[in-house]
């Protein structure tokens, strides 16, 4: 097909005129049956490169992605084209997903979009071989590689699923986001003689701002002297899931419409955001990273992170959302001393120390088990466990075998002794570039150069468009009033529990004050000293507060108090004081069988839910048999306790029981996520 056959078959299906030449260039080899990696900036197009030779080949193209909202997007405007296309993915229900499937078996399907994570599922290991493949297309392709920004090690499958096709057949890898090492990597994944197409990462639009302050709450005060003045719509990153409650409500506070989003969010919720980032509903969208991605908006015209990311690449993606319709679009960083601690937590979470590798394969040697029983048996996160296991796998010196329907995981034997160097380079290598992202924080030349340097752009480029070339800088100075603001809206924000309680007759609760505010911390973990002291005033006051303002209109039988050996009586006497000021009775039935460990020593959930259960005991459940209870607790963190103590209070006949707590941890949610 020449350009021109395919221009007509172009404006025919998409209705567009023309391919940009690097697109045509990738097709062209598409079509020839060759493997390209094509590396371009966000907004270019690379859906295209596949979405076209999909609709002229005569079997099905399935397309690797981790991007949910991509795969909404795209099936509805492919679907409004008359190209039949479908997803697998974890949000849609089993019927759907076999129903899928069974399509794809048939033939009915063109473009078959496929979550990497649903290749471990068993009957799509049986129904690969039963398709008629026409193309393989693996977005967000740096997520193959360890040298990668995002590496997923469910996307090695791919890879030896690519390995096991025939060569003629063509493949697509398409990132916004891959230095010379990751390309290189990827390349010799990919057989070694694919075709590499970089465009230029220059976007000229985008004007990069960098406000230094010095904690949290200068940060919400400078959004909160600044987000009107900035124009149009956009989008204000967090680095927790946890945070995007906390400066939506901020917003909310101070009059702006805004909403938050994170990957907790049910499937109904997420769509709701995303449509209404879409119709421009929201002066701000306050998210983790995961909204943006896949998303086809041009006009988003700022995107303000409130927490340093992890290393310069996941930072141009993250600001390669804005802007795409080439007008001015400000990105500003807020940077704090601190800001380091949460992206090393991500590291040591996703790229496991070389110790761990000797420890697991150590357990390995002894006895062949599941994952889980590995994460049990190491104290290892599920992430960490993922990542050693799917390297040891690759060298050959761990295997995983079908045992009826279960996975496990065996030592090969004859194997090579594991080589650890490696391990140490990628983690070594994710140090540096967290380093490589404080040197963007402090550099005094331009910022969109060190940031094109960094990805490799060899473009002889001009860049004039930040804060140390042309642009005006942002000043920030905190202010009395502002600091009063940021005060009056810590003590009226009171933060929802949500408790994984499925079958129980536990209901959601509330947090008097997230655990990292610096006065709320430190009032906790005085009380908490040996020997312990009364809780202060000022914390029963805030959790009456929290209380009166949520829960107030509801009934409530008893309190009940969850008991600690390590505190004696502190909940206790706490749990007393509530009562009088609230006029309902303590219960006391509710006891511990036997000591617990600190959670905080706990490696991941499997730990934590062992740890607890059956620790806890109702006396007599008469008192409680139908009522409806309050329990109280100081710190809530994993969640684990709660859920633990919801089950037995389920079991012994509470109608309801509400969790309220002093504080939750903020970053629980995201080391939960690790699991």
């Amino acid at each position: 097909m020449t350009r021109k056959q395919a221009e007509a078959e172009l404006k025919k299906t998409f209705g567009i005129d023309h391919f940009y030449d690097e697109q045509w260039t990738a097709i062209d080899r598409i079509m020839k049956g060759q493997r390209v990696l094509l590396i371009e900036k966000t907004g270019f197009g690379k859906s295209l490169c596949y979405q076209f030779p999909a609709t002229q080949f005569s079997g099905l193209t399935i397309v690797f992605s981790p991007l949910l909202a991509l795969m909404r997007d795209q099936i509805k405007a492919m679907q409004k084209r008359g190209i039949a296309c479908r997803c697998i993915n974890s949000e849609e229900t089993p019927a759907h997903n076999s129903e899928t499937l069974k399509l794809a078996v048939a033939g009915k399907l063109k473009i078959l979009y496929i979550a990497p994570e649903r290749q471990e599922d068993m009957w799509w290991m049986d129904s690969i071989k039963k398709l008629k493949l026409s193309m393989v297309v693996i977005d967000e392709a740096h997520c193959v590689s360890t040298w990668g920004h995002d590496f997923r090690p469910t996307y090695k499958r791919i890879i030896q699923l690519i390995n096991l096709m025939d060569k003629k057949m063509p493949v697509l890898a398409t990132t916004a986001t891959a230095t010379k090492r990751v390309e290189a990597d990827i390349q010799q994944q990919m057989g070694g003689d694919s075709t590499i197409i970089r465009g230029n990462l220059m976007r000229e639009n985008l004007r990069l701002f960098v406000v230094k302050v010095q904690n949290d709450d200068e940060k919400m005060m400078w959004l909160g002297k600044n987000i009107n003045e900035l124009e149009g719509n956009g989008i204000i990153y967090t680095g927790t899931r946890t945070n995007t409650e906390v400066y939506a409500r901020w917003m909310q506070f101070l009059g702006v419409s805004s909403i938050a989003y994170n990957a907790g969010l049910d499937r109904a919720a997420r769509v709701l955001v995303e449509n209404s980032l879409m119709n421009n509903d929201y002066k701000c969208i306050v998210s983790t990273n995961a909204l943006g991605m896949g998303i086809d908006k041009p006009d988003i015209r700022f995107i303000i992170h409130t927490q340093m990311p992890v290393s310069p690449i996941h930072y141009y993606q993250e600001i390669g959302r804005a802007g795409r319709d080439g007008k001015p679009t400000n990105i500003i960083l807020l940077h704090g001393p601190k800001d380091r601690r949460l992206p090393e937590i991500f590291i040591n979470g996703h790229k496991p120390s070389t110790d761990k590798y000797e420890i697991l394969l150590n357990i390995l040697r002894k006895k062949k088990m599941s994952e889980r029983e590995l994460m049990k048996e190491s104290e290892m996160n599920y992430f960490a466990v993922k990542v050693i296991v799917g390297d040891l796998i690759n060298q050959r010196i761990v295997r995983e075998i079908k045992l009826g329907m279960k996975r496990i995981l065996e030592c090969m034997p004859g194997a090579k002794p594991i080589n650890t160097e490696k391990f140490a380079e990628y983690r070594k290598a994710q140090i540096d570039d967290l380093d490589m992202m404080e040197n963007y924080v402090n550099t005094t030349e331009s910022r969109m150069k060190f940031l094109c340097d960094y990805l490799g752009d060899e473009a002889n480029n001009v860049y004039t468009n930040c804060d140390n070339t042309s642009a005006v800088k942002y000043e920030f100075a905190p202010s009395k009033e502002w600091e009063d603001k940021v005060v009056e809206f810590r003590e009226s924000f009171f933060p929802d529990l949500k408790i994984k309680t499925l079958g129980l007759t536990m209901v959601n609760g509330i947090a008097a004050s997230y655990y990292n505010v610096a006065t709320i911390s430190q009032a906790i973990q005085n009380a908490k000293a040996n020997p312990p002291v009364p809780y202060p005033l000022f914390l029963q006051k805030l959790v009456l507060k929290a209380f009166k303002k949520r829960l107030g209109k509801e009934h409530f039988d008893y309190i009940m108090f969850v008991p600690s050996e390590r505190t004696g009586k502190l909940m206790q006497s706490f749990a007393e004081k509530l009562s009088k000021d609230l006029d309902i009775p303590v219960s006391y039935e509710l006891v511990k069988t036997r000591e617990t460990k600190e959670h905080g020593t706990m490696g991941n959930m499997v730990m934590r839910m062992d740890n607890v259960k059956d620790a806890f005991k109702i006396e007599d459940n008469t008192e409680i048999k139908g009522k409806s209870i309050l329990l109280i607790d100081d710190v809530y963190d994993s969640g684990t306790t709660m859920q633990e103590i919801g089950r037995l209070l389920t079991l012994q006949g509470a109608a309801k029981t509400t969790p309220l707590v002093m504080a939750m941890t903020a970053i629980g949610d995201e080391l939960q996520n690790l699991d």
